[in-house]
């Protein structure tokens, strides 16, 4: 039983340690500028004690007169006169006052600034490494819930790093500077004052727990809701063309209303903590008056003395009730750093492995040897798959929908790695190299066109970052792209919409085409880059392909087969396997499958052309069936 409650409060209590000790290296970088800044805040903690002393003089040697009994005595004072002395306790007031907050401003821009600093190299982290993150765990995350990570939990962590957890430093110390110089004045006072200090820990910790947890539940459905949002805007064409919006709105208000349960439900416990805190420092405030006025009537302790004293008693409580106010943030904060760090320590599933070296320029000999891959542990798509290819020669990669085709490419680009067998290129195992310099060496343009929200000419030079103006305007040549993009209000300086959705399809093709061409990589992948486009555009998209695909090792992944026919060697896959492989030619001889779904496209497109032939001849016809011009 005991285990299970130490476990228990483990996890409900933030996490500051954790998320400083992960991010220390950050923060270490700041040294000097928090240095100072500590500096500044030392000084204010001081000047804040300093303070209320020269109430202490006026109220003891002006207005009370001096007395033997006083534990501070003024040696030089006597001979002062008092308007003299008044004058210089109210200069005092205000020359201390004004120190304070010179060092509390500078304490406060100066872990501000290391908090913005700290958080901008902690959110590029992020990002970079999530980029490094394989596709493995991409497929199971929400981009809605990664975007919120990236944004929303990295901005939350500077409350943490620095704005929080060095401001908690600093109350300590006032904390423990008020507590030390109270003693000193009355330790019996002091005791009495401290004396509600274990019912306001067990108080804090329990609300503390609770908040925490509430606060957890919150950026949880904060991330379901975001995820929600992405997924419908990104999808917003299919949303409005099947008239999903209310199916999407309902489910964001429901996620909506529980996250305004849970934010209600924090907000009450944070308030009922300030309370709870505010009530105990009445207590003690009230304690101390009562016995501090009657050793004052005593003459055990001056009226100068007792204001001191519960001026530091007010001190000492003010950062405690600021951390009661604060507990709701830290402990979101708290919560989102600890969504950030799990995010961190994801491992990469493909990596640069030790001692891969940078690819020299591939010739684009290709083999897969005994290659097996599975997506899930129990589903395997690929098995024992074996093929070699030529320098050069172009692969056409054919087979039902769903067998493989394109975890094949995904394998040669290492976005997934194979779990037997391995993939060589040029001879050497790809796995050998490094990932930047494995994939310089491949184009790729596939079925389901991606463009950035950027420039037509900024969206080709992807491809090759180093490409000129006139690389990238020779790549759209070849791609039957420098036309249509002319064209364009801006020509090659006009900006696409996000995802290149102000074009159409086929212009979108060519432009991934134009990527393509300009790395000038000897290995290509072509998915699917022709299917769903209308006759003009296929024969345009076709035959820039075909002036893309010289001089390269080219894998076409198609369901054509008459695009198929023109390929140096097909593969056909079938049952996670290689079941067939030769040329078109050889492959029609031997009359396996390849022929037999061969002779179905041919018989379907066949029997699609007479059709519409027919239909077409109908319409000219007139009523009574008979063509008048013949």
């Amino acid at each position: 039983m005991p285990k299970k409650r130490r476990r228990t409060l483990q996890q409900s209590l933030p996490s500051l340690r954790r998320i400083v000790t992960r991010f220390w290296p950050y923060i270490r970088k700041e040294r000097w500028l928090l240095a100072g800044s500590l500096l500044a805040l030392v000084a204010e903690v001081a000047l804040r004690a300093l303070e209320p002393w020269p109430l202490k003089v006026v109220f003891d040697w002006l207005l009370g007169g001096k007395r033997a009994g006083h534990s501070l005595t003024f040696a030089n004072a006597e001979g002062v006169e008092p308007a003299v002395l008044l004058k210089l306790c109210a200069l005092a007031i205000v020359v201390i006052r004004g120190l304070r907050a010179l060092a509390d401003y500078g304490n406060t821009v100066g872990f501000s600034l290391a908090g913005s600093r700290v958080l901008s190299q902690v959110r590029s982290e992020v990002y970079r490494h999530l980029q490094r993150l394989s596709l493995a765990f991409h497929d199971r995350a929400r981009s809605g819930d990664l975007i919120l990570r990236v944004m929303s939990d990295t901005a939350m962590l500077k409350d943490v790093a620095v704005t929080a957890a060095l401001p908690l430093l600093a109350n300590l110390l006032i904390v423990l500077s008020m507590v030390g110089v109270m003693f000193w004045l009355n330790w019996r006072l002091a005791l009495l004052a401290l004396t509600i200090l274990p019912v306001f820990w067990l108080w804090t910790a329990t609300f503390t727990r609770r908040i925490q947890q509430t606060a957890r539940n919150q950026r949880q459905r904060e991330s379901a809701m975001a995820s929600t949002a992405a997924e419908a805007i990104g999808a917003m064409k299919l949303v409005q063309a099947l008239s999903l919006e209310p199916l999407f709105a309902g489910s964001f208000f429901k996620r909506n209303q529980e996250g305004q349960k849970e934010d209600v439900r924090g907000a009450r416990l944070t308030a009922g903590l300030e309370r709870a805190v505010g009530f105990l420092t009445a207590v003690s405030t009230a304690l101390v008056v009562w016995y501090g006025a009657r050793l004052v009537l005593r003459q055990e302790l001056t009226p100068g003395e007792l204001l001191v004293f519960l001026t530091y008693l007010r001190n000492t409580f003010h950062p405690v009730q600021d951390f009661a106010k604060y507990t709701g943030r830290l402990a979101k904060a708290s919560a989102a750093g600890e969504r950030v760090i799990d995010l961190l320590e994801q491992t990469p599933a493909v990596r640069d492995l030790p001692g891969a070296v940078p690819a020299p320029a591939f010739r684009g000999a290709i083999r897969f040897e005994n290659v097996s891959f599975a997506y899930e542990p129990d589903r395997r798509v690929l098995e024992e798959v074996e093929f070699a290819v030529d320098p050069g020669q172009h692969v056409a990669l054919v087979g039902p929908s769903g067998i493989g085709k394109s975890t094949l490419a995904s394998l040669l680009l290492r976005l997934y790695d194979p779990g037997q067998g391995r993939v060589l290129i040029d001879g050497r195992d790809i796995r050998d190299y490094t990932l930047a310099s494995l994939r310089a060496q491949i184009s790729v343009v596939l079925q389901d066109t991606l463009l950035f929200a950027a420039t037509v000419r900024d969206n080709i030079a992807y491809g090759a970052p180093s490409a000129t103006a006139a690389d990238v305007e020779a790549a759209a040549r070849l791609a039957n792209a420098h036309d249509f993009i002319q064209a364009l209000p801006k020509g090659y300086d006009t900006v696409l919409g996000e995802r290149g959705v102000t074009l159409s399809g086929g212009q979108r093709q060519r432009l991934a085409i134009a990527r393509a061409a300009v790395r000038k990589a000897p290995i290509l992948l072509l998915d699917e880059p022709a299917t769903g486009l209308d006759e003009e555009n296929e024969r345009a998209v076709l035959d820039a392909l075909t002036r893309l695909a010289q001089e390269r090792t080219t894998f076409f992944i198609t369901h054509d087969l008459r695009v198929a026919a023109g390929a140096d060697l097909v593969i056909y896959l079938e049952r996670r396997r290689v079941l067939e492989r030769g040329t078109h030619l050889d492959l029609l001889r031997a009359g396996g499958r390849y022929a037999a779904l061969y002779r179905l496209q041919s018989a379907t497109l066949n029997h699609v052309v007479e059709k519409n032939a027919t239909a077409t001849l109908a319409c000219r016809l007139p009523a009574n069936g008979v063509d008048e011009r013949l």
